[in-house]
């Protein structure tokens, strides 16, 4: 039995860099069609023309410039603003399910580490942005450095601003992403990310399946 979809269900992916979210992301998508729902799959900064704009602005900042930590943060809420109001919004109250790489606690947790913006300025700013709209479930997926770092390596994208960061920065936004599970337990499970991409499928979709049920339905 299908689950109820008066309201499509949001799922986030999360995680450092080169963590195969946007592999999980296919995977899911897939599978949650063949269980019969409508998907939407989208990501942050962007999914929408502005936000992609604002995304490109955050991460390749002109002429080697960069922004400070609150700056950031205002351009991820800014994009986030838009992408809520004309895709997320939109496909959750068409009954569609939306599964979004990345989102507010990405930037709860990349403009917080180090010397950046304190939490309760942060929360402060996402909370009249998100509104209702929080994520029903979110996946947060962990692997060493060792495996990120290798991943990262291989892939054929332009480097970002994050990406280019030292190892301290990426270590403590893993741990901050690790805090957030223990912290948030209900919502933001973690997902052992230095697996091969078929078992770490599965135990999403497991969590994805404990999803249905606490809503009242289910999937195969």
């Amino acid at each position: 039995m299908m689950a109820d979809t008066a309201r499509g269900r949001f799922i986030t992916l999360e995680g450092g860099e080169g963590v195969g979210k946007s592999t999980l992301q296919h995977t899911l998508a897939e599978r949650l069609e063949d269980a019969g729902f409508g998907v939407v799959t989208t990501r942050e900064p962007g999914g929408t023309r502005l936000a992609e704009r604002l995304r490109e602005l955050a991460l390749h900042p002109l002429n080697g410039e960069t922004w400070s930590p609150m700056a950031e943060a205002l351009l991820m809420n800014a994009a986030r603003v838009d992408h809520l109001d004309k895709l997320i919004r939109p496909a959750l109250a068409k009954g569609l399910w939306v599964i979004c790489d990345r989102f507010s606690d990405s930037t709860r947790v990349y403009q917080s580490v180090g010397d950046g913006v304190p939490e309760d300025v942060l929360i402060a700013i996402e909370t009249p942005v998100l509104g209702n709209t929080r994520p029903d479930l979110t996946l947060v997926l962990d692997a060493p450095p060792s495996a990120t770092e290798a991943r990262r390596k291989i892939r054929d994208e332009r480097k970002d601003v994050f990406e280019m960061r030292p190892d301290t920065f990426h270590s403590a936004v893993r741990q901050a992403f690790l805090d957030l599970v223990k912290i948030e337990p209900d919502r933001v499970k973690l997902i052992d990310a230095s697996q091969d991409a078929n078992s770490v499928a599965a135990d999403a979709w497991r969590d994805v399946q404990a999803l249905f049920a606490a809503k009242g339905g289910g999937a195969g």
